[in-house]
């Protein structure tokens, strides 16, 4: 796999642990100094993007992985 591809995917689970952490956080600490709407939407907001910080990964790697069988099958449809 493409280095710059490894390193974008560990940056997206990087970001997914960072949004999942601050979710909690605001979820535990929140309501001391904040309405509790206020903490429902934004506790809401950062699982929602850690969601997609360990989702769009795994999108990544099947689109890779769907390319280089493409190449693969064009390579060897060529040898013949």
């Amino acid at each position: 796999m493409d280095e710059r591809l490894k390193k974008r995917i560990m940056m997206f689970y990087f970001a997914g642990v960072i949004n999942a952490f601050l979710g909690v956080y605001v979820a535990i600490e929140g309501p001391a100094f904040l309405p509790a709407e206020t903490v429902r939407w934004l506790a809401l907001f950062f699982f929602g993007f850690a969601l997609v910080d360990f989702w769009f990964p795994r999108v990544l790697k099947r689109k890779w992985k769907e390319a280089q069988e493409r190449l693969n099958l064009q390579a060897a449809s060529e040898r013949k």
